[in-house]
This record gives structure tokens, C-alpha cells and sequence, in this order.
């Protein structure tokens, strides 16, 4: 019965320890220098999860990616030197905030001229159809509104 129990907790164990948080015991020697690297490590991507900051990765690369911001904050870089290093060495993909740039234009622009196009096509669609209810013999405006 014991070795029944003990198979069954070490393969429930087993079961959910992918699914385990990663904890960040990283204590840096100055609150604010801290601070900085909670903030510098929510700003930054997993490069092997992708949608996970390294502060939240449970995976080995999003441990060294903490050290690696750690070492350079205590070395005495700005937050904009950790991030334009990080982006060298890893790409705009790490920053969650990609900087604008002629390759990253795009990214930026892009939410203004969906929202643009989809107003001009509400736009057209609504005035399209006053039309052609005005040009309808059939229709009565006040069978609409009920």
C-alpha cells in the first residue's frame, strides 16, 4: 500500500513540475538597483518560451538572460545600456517594446492604420446602405424602428 502511495505522489509530482513558476531569489545589494532589475526583467522576452518575460521563464536560458541583467546592473550600466545590449546580442525580438526603427516602423504604425481602415470601411458600409434604403420603395422608416 506505502509503495502504491509513493508511485502515485512521485508521478503526480512528475505530472505538474513543467507547470511550476519560475522563482527569482536574485537580491541585488540596493533596493533601487532592485527594482530596476524587476522592471528590466518583466521588460524582457524568454527567447525560448517567446511569451513569457524572463522574470516569469521557468527555463534555464531566462535564468542566465536574469544573471547576465544582474551582473550588468551591479557593473554599473543605465537601463538603456542592459536593453541595447541585450537587443545586440539577442535582437529586437527580446525587447517586448521594440524601439522605432526603419525595421520596426512597421510594428508601430500598423495598429493606426488598421483602426483608419476600419473606420473608411464602416464608413463606406453605413453610407452604402442609407443609400440604398433611400433609393427602396419598400422600405419604411418606421417598420426600422421597431
Amino acid at each position: 500500500m506505502n509503495a502504491k502511495v509513493v508511485a502515485l505522489a512521485l508521478l503526480a509530482g512528475g505530472l505538474f513540475a513543467g507547470a511550476l513558476p519560475a522563482i527569482d531569489t536574485t537580491q541585488l545589494p540596493d533596493p533601487a538597483l532592485q527594482e530596476r532589475y524587476e522592471a528590466l526583467t518583466h521588460e524582457l522576452r524568454c527567447m525560448q518560451c517567446q511569451n513569457q518575460s524572463i522574470a516569469d521563464s521557468p527555463v534555464g536560458l531566462a535564468s542566465d538572460l536574469r544573471r547576465e541583467v544582474a551582473e550588468q546592473l551591479v557593473a554599473g550600466k543605465s537601463d538603456t545600456q542592459v536593453r541595447e545590449y541585450m537587443a545586440a546580442r539577442y535582437g529586437d525580438f527580446i525587447l517586448f517594446r521594440p524601439r522605432l526603427s526603419a525595421r520596426t516602423a512597421w510594428l508601430w504604425a500598423l495598429p493606426g492604420v488598421l483602426l483608419l481602415a476600419g473606420g473608411v470601411i464602416a464608413w463606406r458600409v453605413v453610407r452604402q446602405r442609407a443609400r440604398l434604403a433611400a433609393n427602396d420603395p419598400d422600405f419604411n422608416a418606421d417598420d426600422s424602428e421597431r
